[in-house]
């Protein structure tokens, strides 16, 4: 059974479709890449498997749990964690106490532990910290973990958006144009650090890009949207190789 299994998605904003008829399977420890050009209803495909959005029809299923109808904190707690285009961290916030958010999925304690700072609280916060800093040693973020995330250059708060989101310890990873912004040596270590976080982690990946050569040497599978309608679809040597792509998308 695939981890992730959509068949049939389909959203409309106001008559237009922005999504129509998508199916697609991501099998567990697949780096699954969803290309196209700007416009193509590829983030809108990611704020409805996270909720944002709740789909005109269509079914969105996780590790066999239907994800449709629920709410963006219950789809990620059973395990889908998002990073965006537009980077969201916690600017205000120190780099490790942005990592010790998403680990609230993980570590909890009472009302009253935290409000009287309790032995409980302080249990909890230790290994809480532990945690963040493992997390931000991964990525190379372990001597910032006191600095402000404002204070982060870009590329590095791209790397502490993708360690926040595992922190949620989640089955499935959506990675939502992570190299935008970045120059070809950042991008190159990011397509890197990609493939490690996919090994380290033992996880599943999904990455939106709408640069084709850019996903082409990590993704194994490809579904390429078009104005919200799937052009093509599989193996990432098939889809390169498929005219409608060649004519469509590279303009060849």
């Amino acid at each position: 059974m695939a981890l992730l299994e959509v068949r049939n998605l389909g959203i409309s904003f106001g008559g237009l479709r922005a999504v129509d008829s998508l199916d697609m399977k991501i099998d567990k420890g697949q780096l699954y890449g969803l290309i196209g050009p700007n416009g193509a209803g590829k983030t809108t495909v990611f704020n409805l498997l996270t909720g944002v959005y709740h789909p005109n029809e269509g079914i969105i299923q996780l590790d066999g749990e239907n994800m449709v109808g629920k709410k963006t904190v219950e789809i990620n707690k059973a395990g889908i964690a998002r990073t965006f285009q537009n980077i969201r961290l916690f600017k205000n916030m120190t780099v490790r106490d942005n990592v010790k958010v998403g680990l609230h999925n993980e570590y909890s304690y009472g009302l009253f532990s935290g409000i009287l700072r309790l032995p409980a609280y302080h249990k909890v916060e230790k290994q809480m910290d532990e945690r963040a800093m493992d997390l931000l040693e991964v990525f190379g973020l372990d001597g910032e973990a006191d600095n402000m995330a404002a204070n982060l250059p870009y590329g590095k708060q791209r790397k502490l958006e993708i360690a926040r989101a595992l922190a949620t310890g989640p089955k499935l990873l959506l990675l939502d144009e992570p190299a935008a912004g970045m120059n070809p040596n950042e991008t190159d270590e990011l397509m890197k650090m990609i493939q490690f976080v996919r090994e380290k982690f033992d996880m599943t990946i999904l990455l939106i890009e709408h640069d084709m050569k850019l996903v082409a040497g990590i993704c194994e599978e490809l579904t390429v949207l078009n104005f919200g309608t799937v052009l093509a679809q599989g193996k990432t040597s098939e889809v390169l190789n498929d005219p409608k792509v060649i004519t469509a998308y590279l303009g060849e």
